[in-house]
């Protein structure tokens, strides 16, 4: 399927399939695919990957912010030619989209991380390890393929290991990393305290530590031999509160790869990653899981666009649901937009076929929303393409 057709192939698969009486075999609607995916979760997988931070307004505030924006539809313009694709770091994507980092995956599905991969080489997406993966970096890379895959980075207390996990996040092909900047601590996540259920103290999501020589070396005994001991050294390490700009420049000189900086919402740290160097921000609250009562994300995106100026690419998540909503942070000045709890809810459902099956629905309703709003190319659209709106009471001008 090439992304030309992506819409109305999608579609047809869909009507051909019903004129025998098949329905689609997961919920296309993100509401649906959520009711359905909770429904096969445990409730301790279902709220670490459902779940936000306190009341969970922030999340809330995200789905508000995509719909504060509405698009405005053009007509009798020549759509007959559609161009989903992207340049992004001298790479041409054919999509463009990104599989956000979600931690422990394991939680999901058996083939985790490995399913995710595969799947998005498939679609031509670049995956984003997580971090917190539930398989080694070398592992997800290989299944993985010829597909892009960038790498997440949390800033832990030992700066060799931080160091080594990116240096090995280079040698197995990853084209980029993407240091999180807003989980130096873990927000006050009430789903999972409620059940009192922290994977990573059963040793889950910690398979970039376990796997590393740095973190090896730190404990008495391996730890396949002593797994609880790891579990606690990851508690200890896993990041740190007295991260700054200044200390992550240490980063640039370890590896030669393009690094982004996660989690952005205010203009000016948008400004600031400019000015100490980073190749790209992606403007993030990282889906509303650590700070309760924060700016729905998709508010602060034309604000970081302002500041940057077009001076190193911008992406973003948090909220996204749809193809529709993907083509809204695009106009608002994204150069591409990574989908996170949908793939997962996908994952959990149908394994690497429900990653893909959620994949294809995202292009599918991006290649027909582009068209039917009168755009052909993605790289075309601009604020034009939607209602002019306010910013919502308590976000930042874009002059501080």
């Amino acid at each position: 399927m090439t992304a030309i057709a992506a819409g109305l192939a999608r579609q047809f698969q869909i009507y051909r399939a019903g004129m025998g009486g098949a329905r689609p075999g997961l919920p296309l609607d993100a509401d649906a695919l959520e009711v359905r995916a909770e429904a096969t979760m445990s409730p301790e997988a279902f709220a670490y990957v459902a779940g936000g931070a306190g009341r969970e307004s922030t999340v809330a505030a995200n789905r508000a912010a995509f719909e504060a924006h509405r698009i405005v539809p053009r007509m009798a313009r020549d759509v007959s030619a559609r161009d989903l694709s992207v340049e992004l770091f001298g790479r041409t994507l054919p999509h463009p989209f990104l599989t956000a980092p979600i931690g422990v995956l394991s939680l999901c599905h058996p083939e985790a991380d490995l399913a995710v991969a595969q799947a998005s080489a498939a679609h031509g997406w670049t995956t984003i390890i997580s971090n917190q993966a539930s398989r080694p970096m070398e592992a997800i890379a290989e299944a993985a393929g010829d597909g892009s895959r960038w790498f997440q980075l949390y800033w832990g207390r030992s700066d060799e290991l931080v160091l080594s996990l990116a240096r090995r996040a280079k040698a197995c092909g990853c084209e980029a990393i993407v240091v999180t900047l807003d989980t130096t601590l873990l927000g006050w996540r009430v789903r999972d305290l409620q059940l009192g259920h922290l994977p990573f103290l059963a040793g889950q999501g910690i398979a970039q530590y376990t796997s590393d020589p740095v973190f090896r070396a730190l404990l008495p005994q391996p730890p396949e031999e002593n797994p609880l001991a790891a579990a606690l050294l990851f508690t200890q390490v896993y990041s740190d509160p007295s991260l700054t700009w200044e200390k992550m420049k240490r980063l640039r000189q370890a590896v030669d790869l393009p690094i982004l900086v996660k989690g952005v919402q205010s203009p000016e740290d948008a400004a600031l990653a400019v000015e100490h160097g980073f190749d790209g921000v992606v403007v993030s609250n990282h889906g509303g899981r650590q700070v309760d009562g924060a700016v729905g994300a998709l508010h602060q995106l034309p604000l970081c666009a302002d500041r940057v100026e077009g001076r190193i690419p911008l992406l973003f998540d948090s909220g996204l649901r749809s193809g529709a909503d993907a083509f809204k942070a695009l106009a608002l000045g994204a150069t591409a937009v990574c989908v996170g709890r949908p793939y997962a809810f996908g994952l959990a459902l149908d394994g690497q076929s429900g990653v893909e099956s959620v994949m294809s629905s995202f292009e599918a309703e991006l290649e027909l929303t582009l068209a039917l709003s009168g755009h052909s190319r993605i790289r075309d659209l601009d604020r034009s393409a939607l209602a002019p709106t306010r910013p919502p009471p308590g976000s930042h001008s874009s002059r501080g």
